[in-house]
């Protein structure tokens, strides 16, 4: 999360451990023995706390992760493919050790362990004991436990499925051999056994076209978008449902937990975040088809200065879209920077961002990565504008920010700029947020994933605080519209739980509801209040 770092053996910090000398045949070099977990930690996807020693003859595989990160989102597939590759062999336990405040809640790493799927029990680490007591400092950290209870890898960063899977066959084979694994399966009791059905599924992005009266949904978990007028008549949806990338027409074309939408006419574009492509829906002729990125993860460092072109350069998780002048801005939140596409002909550049993940004015990108001197983001998840800045909300740094959309730098008013936030801070800028309200450099958020522009005042989603605030871009002044920071899902008073979406038409604002599955409204023009659309005929896929 804060680097990807190289693959390295993490320093084990606990107290009166045993090295454990081994033969000369044995796969790993070296083993240091695991303490058990601490009583009165809670758990999640099992039905009672797991136990170390009840799984002696299992490789354990420990995943220390915090469910804002973007690194510790890209593991998780990963981990899922080496789970289905090793089902008798291999139990992975999540250590959920946060970062925000918002994140320590058990019931909001609920909600994320439903979000992502994940079909392994999961601690909430909240004290950070664990996190301590195995020396991490890293999102995410990764660390295997042989099946006799000792460490004997462990990594720093993203980890990919090919990297694991070498690791444990490495290890397996000696293990067999020596009458030490026990390959029976262990099945969990997994939270997503008790979900009930709902039309819609962690909805993360909502546009509202005014000019058309349409509002378009990203239904996120379900893998569609849904088409509905600004009253919530249902007009259409796209997508089949099914996990996939298939291009074709609207009703059994595919997506992978789509998030952020861009319209140009009858142009619908959509950031196919897990599939890391830019998918492009013809509303008139109802076709989807790919217009960016290779379906795959990109992990090296992107081309800076230079144009590639989309259907040969991989993306790193797009979040967030926005047309303007001919070009479509890409809020790319794995590489933490800002990209621009060409419509008009078929080139992609990174426009802002030295891909180093932090919050730092100043130029807009430099030719090499990581170059210091300019702008930095992180995790950069909502794009709006007013026609002269690109609006960023910058989530893992609780600000918002403010792009030119120069492609060249003319001097200081074309720099990027943070409206609120922590740019100014000497040090802790990712690590410096709250729920604060007031002026410029005083404002804190708590991971804003969602910003919308309407007539001269930004909106906000500050999706940990539960809330939705109100700027104004010219002095950065800032105020709770709605929002009690309790979450919930209340129309009276007004609750909301994790909003990460959020657009403007017709005096109102539409809203993503993610934890709630729901699209609320809140009327600008009626004292601010809040209602929940209603969607009739709408169904899960």
């Amino acid at each position: 999360m804060r680097t990807i770092a190289a693959a390295v053996m993490i320093t084990l910090a606990v107290v009166a451990i045993a090295e454990a000398q081994i033969g000369t045949d044995s796969p790993f070099s070296r083993r240091v023995k695991v303490q058990p977990f601490p009583e009165g930690l809670e758990w999640l996807n099992t039905s009672e706390p797991v136990e170390l020693e009840s799984l002696r003859g299992k490789f354990v595989l420990l995943d220390f992760w915090t469910y804002c990160c973007i690194n510790c989102m890209h593991v998780l597939p990963e981990l899922k493919k080496l789970e289905k590759a090793y089902p008798n062999e291999l139990v992975v336990i999540g250590v959920h050790s946060a970062k925000f405040e918002g994140e320590q809640q058990t019931e909001n790493i609920k909600e994320a362990v439903l979000r992502h799927k994940i079909e392994h029990p999961v601690v909430n680490d909240s004290r950070l004991l664990l996190w301590r007591r195995f020396g991490v400092n890293t999102w995410p950290t990764l660390l295997l436990i042989d099946p006799q209870g000792y460490a004997v890898w462990g990594q720093k960063g993203e980890a990919t499925f090919e990297q694991l899977d070498a690791v444990l066959k490495k290890g397996l084979a000696y293990y067999k051999r020596k009458g030490l694994l026990e390959a029976k399966p262990i099945k969990f009791d997994l939270e997503a056994a008790e979900v009930q059905p709902t039309p819609l599924r962690f909805p993360g992005k909502v546009l509202a076209d005014e000019t058309g009266r349409r509002l378009f949904i990203a239904d996120s978990n379900h893998n569609r978008i849904v088409v509905t007028d600004l009253d919530g008549k249902l007009i259409e949806t796209v997508g089949a449902g099914a996990v996939g990338r298939a291009d074709g027409d609207c009703a059994t074309a595919q997506f992978q937990q789509p998030q952020g939408m861009a319209l140009d006419g009858d142009s619908l574009y959509v950031a196919d975040t897990e599939n890391h492509l830019i998918r492009k829906v013809d509303l008139k002729n109802k076709r989807v088809s790919t217009i960016a990125g290779l379906g795959y993860q990109s992990r090296v460092a992107p081309p800076m200065d230079r144009f590639s072109v989309p259907l040969k350069t991989p993306l790193n998780s797009p979040w967030a879209l926005w047309v303007h002048d001919g070009d479509l801005y890409i809020a790319m939140a794995g590489p933490h920077q800002i990209w621009r596409m060409s419509l008009k002909r078929p080139q992609t550049t990174v426009h802002a961002g030295n891909g180093r993940e932090d919050i730092v004015d100043g130029r807009l990108a430099p030719r090499a990565p990581y170059q210091m001197g300019f702008s930095s983001f992180a995790q950069p998840s909502g794009l709006a504008s007013d026609g002269s800045w690109l609006y960023v909300a910058d989530s893992e740094g609780s600000s918002i920010r403010a792009v030119p959309f120069a492609k060249r730098v003319a001097n200081a008013k074309s720099q990027v700029r943070t409206l609120v936030g922590t740019a100014h801070l000497p040090s802790a800028r990712l690590f410096t947020f709250g729920d604060v309200d007031g002026r410029g450099r005083e404002v804190r958020l708590q991971h804003p994933l969602g910003v919308a522009y309407y007539k001269g005042k930004l909106y906000v989603a500050d999706t940990y605080n539960n809330k939705i605030k109100v700027i104004n871009p010219s002095d950065g002044t800032t105020r709770t519209l709605v929002g009690d920071k309790q979450p919930g899902s209340s129309d009276t008073p007004p609750r909301f739980n994790e909003p990460a979406g959020i657009s403007a038409a017709a005096g109102k604002l539409y809203i993503a509801d993610t934890n709630n599955h729901a699209i609320r409204v809140v009327d600008l023009e009626e004292s601010n209040r809040v209602k929940t659309l209603s969607i009739a005929g709408l169904k899960q896929p």
